[in-house]
C-alpha cells in the first residue's frame, strides 16, 4: 500500500486530505493477506451420499476412503471409493467392485478393508450376512492393479465362510505387524477373531499351536474392529451398541502385542445431541505430521429415523501425555487441509 501511495504522488502533489482519504481506503484491506484466510476445511459429512463403515487408507500421495454403500441389504450390491490429496477435495470412484464381479455375493456387501501388497491392491469385504454355517457367504477378497479398481474376485469363493468362536464372518480388517506378518481381525455377533494371512492373501496360515482362529473379544465388543500402532503400543478399537440406534459408539484397548492381553480403556466416540447420533464403525488415518491422526467414521444426522441414513465424517484424533486417546469431539467443520506432498 505504501508503494501505491508513492506511485500516485509522482503525478500530483498530495494534500493532507488526499493522504487521509487514501489511508482510510486502505484500512479495510489491512489483515486480508492470504495468510489470514481461514483454512480450507473438509466439512462433515466429508462426501455426499449415504455411506457407512469407512475404511481410511493412504496409498502413495492420496488419502482414500472405502465405505459401505448404506442401503437396504438387498440393494448393497457395490462399493464406491473416494480419494483426496489433502482431506478436503475428494474424488468419487464409482462401483470399484460390484456383485456382478463376485458370483457368490448377492446381498449385504459390507465394510470393505483395503490394503496394498507387492504392488497389488486387495479389497476384503463381507457379503450375504450369513446366519449359519449352511448359508453361502462370509468374507471375500478382491484384487486390482490400482486403488480405484476395477477389482475382481480373487478366490471365486469366500475366504472365511463359517462361524468360529461364535463370530459372524463380517467386518474384517487387515493389520500389518512390525514383523511383516499380516493378520485378519474380524467378527460380528459380539465375538472377534484373529487369523494369520498367507503372503498371497489366498488362504490363512495356522498358528504355531495348529489353530487357525483365535478369539480376542474384549469387554463390550460388538463389531467393527480396527488396530494401529503408536509409540510401540497396539491400539485395538471396536464398535459397541446397535448400529441402528443412537448409542452406537467406539471404544478401545491397549496392549504391547497384537495378541494382547488387552486392557480396555473406554469409549472415545459417541453421540452428541448437538451434532449427530449413532457414531461408530470407524478407522484411523495417520497424516504426514507426527501429531496428525484422524478418525474416519459414520454417524446419523439429528432427527433421522431411517437406520440406513448414515454419512461419513472425519475429525481429529488426539492423545494425552500417557498415550491414551482423548474423547473425540464431533464437528460439522471437519478437518483442515493436510496435503501428503508439498
Amino acid at each position: 500500500m505504501l508503494q501505491r501511495i508513492k506511485h500516485r504522488s509522482r503525478h500530483a502533489p498530495a494534500t493532507a486530505g488526499t493522504l487521509i482519504t487514501l489511508l482510510l481506503a486502505a484500512l479495510p484491506l489491512a489483515g486480508c493477506s492470504t495468510t489470514d484466510k481461514p483454512p480450507a476445511m473438509s466439512g462433515n459429512p466429508v462426501v455426499d451420499g449415504w455411506y457407512a463403515d469407512p475404511e481410511g487408507a493412504v496409498f502413495g500421495d492420496l488419502y482414500w476412503i472405502f465405505p459401505t454403500y448404506s442401503a437396504p441389504y438387498n440393494e448393497q450390491l457395490h462399493f464406491d471409493a473416494f480419494s483426496s490429496p489433502d482431506l478436503v477435495n475428494w474424488t468419487r470412484h464409482d462401483r470399484i467392485l460390484t456383485s456382478a464381479d463376485v458370483p457368490w455375493a448377492h446381498r449385504a456387501m459390507w465394510a470393505p478393508a483395503a490394503v496394498e501388497k507387492d504392488g497389488s491392491y486387495f479389497l476384503f469385504f463381507g457379503a450375504n450376512d450369513i446366519q449359519n454355517d449352511e448359508a453361502i457367504g462370509g468374507i471375500g477378497v478382491a484384487v486390482a492393479d490400482q486403488p480405484a479398481g476395477p477389482y475382481r474376485d480373487l478366490l471365486g469363493k469366500p475366504l472365511i465362510d463359517r462361524f468360529h468362536h461364535g463370530a459372524q464372518p463380517i467386518d474384517q480388517f487387515v493389520f500389518h505387524d512390525v514383523d511383516g506378518s499380516d493378520y485378519l481381525i474380524y467378527g460380528g455377533w459380539r465375538h472377534c477373531n484373529i487369523a494369520r494371512l498367507r503372503d498371497d492373501f489366498r488362504a490363512l496360515v495356522p498358528f504355531a499351536d495348529g489353530t487357525t482362529f483365535r478369539e480376542m473379544t474384549p469387554e463390550g465388543y460388538v463389531e467393527g474392529p480396527f488396530m494401529f500402532i503408536r509409540g510401540g503400543r497396539y491400539y485395538f478399537m471396536w464398535s459397541e451398541g446397535g448400529w441402528t440406534g443412537p448409542n452406537y459408539r467406539v471404544a478401545y484397548a491397549i496392549s504391547d502385542s497384537v495378541m494382547g492381553p488387552w486392557q480396555r480403556i473406554g469409549v472415545i466416540l459417541q453421540q452428541d445431541p448437538a451434532i449427530a447420533t449413532g457414531a461408530g464403525h470407524h478407522s484411523v488415518i495417520a497424516g504426514p505430521g507426527d501429531a496428525e491422526w484422524y478418525i474416519v467414521y459414520h454417524r446419523r444426522p439429528l432427527g433421522e429415523t431411517d437406520g440406513n441414513h448414515r454419512v461419513v465424517c472425519i475429525d481429529r484424533l488426539h492423545f494425552d501425555d500417557r498415550g491414551r486417546i482423548l474423547p473425540v469431539k464431533m464437528t460439522f467443520q471437519g478437518v483442515p487441509a493436510s496435503p501428503l506432498t508439498d
